[in-house]
Parts: C-alpha cells; structure tokens; sequence
C-alpha cells in the first residue's frame, strides 16, 4: 500500500512539473507578446493610448515575476536548507512581494479603467473619476504603492522578530525556525493585503453588472435592440473582470489553504501544487486579455499562421 501511494505521489510530482512547465511556456510567451505588440505600435505611432500603457506596464511586470520564479527555484537548488541564511530568505520573499503586488495591482487598475469607461451612473462622483479616468486609475495605482510599503515594513518586522528569536538558539538552521515559527504570520499579514485588490476588482464587477442591468433596462424601454455597442462593451468588459477574479481566486485558495492546514507545507507534493496554482494566474490571464482584445487576437492569428 506504502508503495502504491509512493507511486501515486511520484505521478502526481511529474504531472504537476509539466504543468508548470507548460504554464511558464505561456505565460512568458503572452506576456512577451503583449509586450512586443504595444512596444512596436508605440515606436511606429509615437504615442500609445494609457490602456495600452497599462498593458505593457502589467506584461513587464509578470515578465520580471517569472524570473523571480526562476531565481528562487535556483536558489533552492543550489542552496540546501541548512545553509539558507536569513538575509537570503527575507531578500527573496521581499522581491517577490514587490513583483506580485504589481502585478495584482496594475490587473486591478485595468478593471477599474473598464469600470469607469463603460459604466453607464448619474451619480456626481463617478461623473467625476470617469471624466478623468486617467488621474483616477494613476491615484489608485499610487494607494497600492503605499499598501506595498506597508506590507514590506510589516513583513520585515516580523523577520526581524524571527532573527532575534533564532539568534538565542542556533542549534537548527534558520530556514527550519523560519518555516516553524514565522511563515505562517508572514503568510497571514500576505493575505490580508491580497484581499484588497481582490476587493476593489469585485466592486468593479457588481458595479459593472448594475450598469448593465439599469442599461438594458432603458434600451427596453425605448424597444431598443438589447446588443448595441454600450450593452457589447459591457458583456466584453465583464468578461475581462470575470477571468481575473476567477483566476485571482484560484491564486487566492492555496493561501488561505497554507494558513489552515500549515503541516501540509512540509509535503513537497503540496509545495508544487501551490507554485502550479499561483503561476496559473499569470500566465494565463495574459492568453484572456490576448484573447478578449479583437486586435490582439487578430495579429496572434496572423503570427501563428506565418509561422
């Protein structure tokens, strides 16, 4: 029986690694297109709409998160646990806090500028933001910056606490005392500020789906086609924000797994299923906005049948 699982468990490893391969194929290959495709219409126009500039600023940083990936499966390799020292664990959690936060948060943006540029409300403020979209969706990209330092500092603080506790017993490695002791609270103080880009992409989407309904609503009224170019911008919209929440929740679960069933982190199994989880977000968020996008996906098209 012992045997059988052990079998089951090696499967389940290969599979997971070719998952994750193939996710990391894709994502750098969606994001390296959206990249290319905004930098090359920019360098020929000599302009490039903030949409765009949104875009290309999401591609670059999910380009810069793959690397971290990469960066810290090398450590890992190189580096057994024993000799992983406490600046070298706080330097990679650190770096890759900053390439996931933007690319959460310049995902977010990109809801809350289809937000305010399709939702249809009378309501004075949104009149507002929506008449300056731009200064709005840079304000809420300026409020993560500062989220993001919060969250540094506090994460810090609380290596801080770890070193200190470690440094009265050094009789095991620090990554052993880290992983027992302080990775579970750094996870939790995580958490809470995923939860907030989350948040704001879920408003957007109710606000989204109200707008649509007080729209129909009127196009009926006035016994009106229900798909004119207002309600298509709105179904396209919410598929974009559909996609993102979707994937954003599947990245979210195994965090809020981690904290629940913390002894599972010891299993290399689990361990490789969260990775598979959370790269999944990335990559293929970048093949929905590929796909939602009818140039982008026109000149993807083209490319693949010159190929």
């Amino acid at each position: 029986m012992e045997h059988f699982l052990q079998s089951i468990s090696n499967i389940l490893q290969k599979t997971f690694m070719i998952i994750l391969i193939m996710e990391l194929i894709i994502g750098n290959l969606g994001n390296g297109y959206l990249l290319l495709v905004n930098c090359m219409k920019w360098v020929k126009t000599k302009k490039i709409s903030f949409v765009n500039q949104i875009l290309t600023a999401l591609a670059t940083s999910r380009i810069f998160m793959f690397l971290q990936f990469f960066k810290n499966l090398l450590i890992s390799s190189m580096y057994p646990v024993s000799e992983r020292t406490s600046g070298m664990i706080q330097v990679l959690s650190n770096s890759w806090m900053i390439v996931n936060h933007f690319s959460i948060w310049l995902a977010t943006c990109l809801g809350v500028f289809y937000f305010l540029k399709i939702g249809n409300f009378s309501n004075s403020l949104f009149l507002y933001l929506k008449w300056r979209v731009k200064k709005a969706v840079s304000v809420v990209l300026l409020a993560s910056l500062v989220l993001l330092v919060l969250n540094i500092l506090l994460i810090n603080l609380e290596f801080n606490v770890c070193i200190s506790e470690y440094q009265r017993n050094v009789s095991y490695s620090f990554d052993s005392h880290y992983q027992a002791q302080c990775h579970r609270h750094v996870l939790i103080i995580q958490n809470t500020f995923l939860f907030v880009p989350f948040g704001v992409s879920l408003s957007s989407f109710l606000l989204l789906i109200f707008s649509l309904w007080t729209h129909h609503k009127k196009m009926q009224q006035h016994a009106q086609g229900s798909r004119d170019a207002r309600t298509t911008a709105h179904i396209k919209a919410l598929q974009t924000v559909i996609a993102f929440l979707l994937l954003y929740s599947i990245f979210y679960l195994p965090l809020l797994i981690q904290i629940w069933k913390y002894e599972w982190m010891k299993e290399n199994l689990f361990i490789l299923f969260c990775w598979v989880v959370y790269i999944a977000f990335p990559s293929l968020h970048s093949c929905v906005l590929i796909l939602g996008d009818m140039k982008l996906r026109q000149a993807s098209l083209s490319l693949c049948c010159s190929a």
